[in-house]
């Protein structure tokens, strides 16, 4: 199937299977469109091949950073539900991008504590309470000149306060907020100056 109408297809799903489901464990909580645009336009702008994403979900945004990678580009996206794994994992063979995305079923600070390599982009969205406790390791793995983007910057502000405050007072990143989808918080890693 077309990439354009699975990706269409996810959107309505999200919003319909939010809208009725209680039990957030269940939701999907996708980005929003206009995000998943503003995530391809970033990636093709920026020249980035590697990413990692916390939060699969049931591959929506993960599919538009996908298809939005060169095609030596990869995508390495982290998922804790087991219903959810088996939904990206079925979305992202239908899709045909299979081959750039390395879907991982663990815990962030599981996945995070042992992962040595670099990214040019790491894109958060999952459960917000544990960025601050991830922060450091994120850090970390973003290369010098790459990006960090987190989700819902605007729409759950207060809550991201002390995260955003962490990378803002880093003296590591540059950083902004962004009236995209549901706010992005896009911050890039400095390149260090230091010729010693």
């Amino acid at each position: 199937m077309e990439l354009k109408k699975i990706l269409k297809e996810l959107e309505i799903l999200g919003q319909e299977n939010d809208a009725s489901v209680e039990d957030r464990d269940r939701k999907y909580l996708n980005i929003t469109r206009h995000t998943g645009q503003f995530l391809e336009v970033l990636i093709k702008a920026s020249a980035v091949k590697r990413v990692l994403e916390i939060g699969t979900s049931n591959g929506y945004s993960t599919l538009w950073i996908a298809s939005a990678l060169p095609e030596d580009g990869h995508i390495t996206t982290l998922e804790v539900s087991s219903f959810k794994v088996a939904q990206a994992q079925n979305n992202f063979k239908r899709a045909g991008l299979e081959h750039k995305i390395a879907l991982v079923q663990a815990d962030a600070m599981d996945f995070l504590e042992s992962c040595d390599q670099l990214f040019d982009l790491v894109f958060l969205d999952a459960d917000r309470s544990s960025y601050l406790q991830l922060a450091g390791r994120i850090v970390s793995l973003v290369r010098p000149g790459g990006l960090l983007v987190c989700d819902n910057a605007i729409s759950h502000a207060e809550e991201l306060d002390e995260f955003f405050c962490f990378i803002n007072t880093s003296g590591e990143f540059t950083a902004t907020t962004l009236p995209v989808g549901k706010g992005e918080f896009v911050a890039c890693k400095n390149i260090s100056q230091d010729t010693a």
